[in-house]
C-alpha cells in the first residue's frame, strides 16, 4: 500500500474525498514526464503519451482550428464531469462560443461541443465505458473515439441519459462527417497512424 492509498482511505473514511483533494495529491507526486493523469470514477489512471497517439491528437486539433479559435480548443486540460469523482484530461475538447470558466478557474462541461479520445491499450475500457457514459450524462453532443488498433473512429451522437443513441463507425482513410452538427466540418482520417 502506498502513501497515496493511505490518504485516499483516510479521506474516504471521513467523507472528504473530492476531485480537488485527489488532484492536489497528484500534483505532489513524482509523475513521470509525458504521462497523462485522469480520475475516472474515483480511480487514478496514468498513461504514457505515445508518438502515434500525439500525432492523431494534433491532427484533430489542427483540423478543428478551421472553425474554432485556439482558445476554444483544449487538450489534456482537467474538466470535471457528472458521476462519482470524474476529472478527465480529454485528448481534445472543443468549447462553445462564450464558454466561461467557473469560480475555481475551470472550464465547465456544459460548454463542451465536441470531445475526442485517442485509445490507449491500458485505458481503452474507460474511453468506451465510464467516460462515454459521463460525456453522455453531460450532454456532450459529439464524442469521437479514435482507435488506432482497430484503424477506425467511433462517433457517438444524440446523448440520452448516460449513453448515446447513435454510433457511426468510420474506417481510417474515410472522412468523419460532422457537417450539420455544432462542429459543422469534416474530419479527415487519412493521415491517422495505426498502432
Amino acid at each position: 500500500m502506498t502513501v497515496l492509498d493511505d490518504r485516499i482511505e483516510m479521506a474516504e473514511a471521513n467523507d472528504e474525498l473530492t476531485l480537488d483533494v485527489m488532484f492536489e495529491w497528484l500534483e505532489k507526486m513524482p509523475i513521470p514526464e509525458g504521462y497523462k493523469t485522469e480520475i475516472v470514477g474515483g480511480h487514478i489512471f496514468m498513461s504514457p503519451q505515445r508518438d502515434h497517439h500525439w500525432d492523431i491528437i494534433l491532427d484533430i486539433v489542427e483540423q478543428l482550428r478551421a472553425k474554432y479559435p485556439r482558445r476554444r480548443v483544449k487538450s489534456d486540460v482537467r474538466i470535471d464531469y457528472p458521476g462519482h469523482l470524474n476529472g478527465f484530461a480529454t485528448d481534445v475538447t472543443a468549447l462553445a462560443e462564450g464558454a466561461q470558466k467557473d469560480d475555481k478557474g475551470r472550464w465547465q462541461y456544459k460548454d463542451i461541443e465536441f470531445v475526442a479520445e485517442v485509445i490507449s491499450k491500458d485505458t481503452a475500457a474507460n474511453d468506451y465505458g465510464p467516460k462515454k457514459s459521463a460525456y453522455a450524462a453531460a450532454d456532450v453532443p459529439l464524442y469521437l473515439v479514435v482507435d488506432p488498433y482497430q484503424g477506425r473512429c467511433h462517433l457517438y451522437t444524440n446523448p440520452k441519459g448516460d449513453d448515446y443513441a447513435t454510433e457511426t463507425k468510420v474506417p481510417f482513410g474515410d472522412e468523419v462527417d460532422l457537417t450539420g452538427t455544432v462542429v459543422d466540418l469534416t474530419l479527415r482520417t487519412d493521415e491517422f497512424p495505426r498502432d
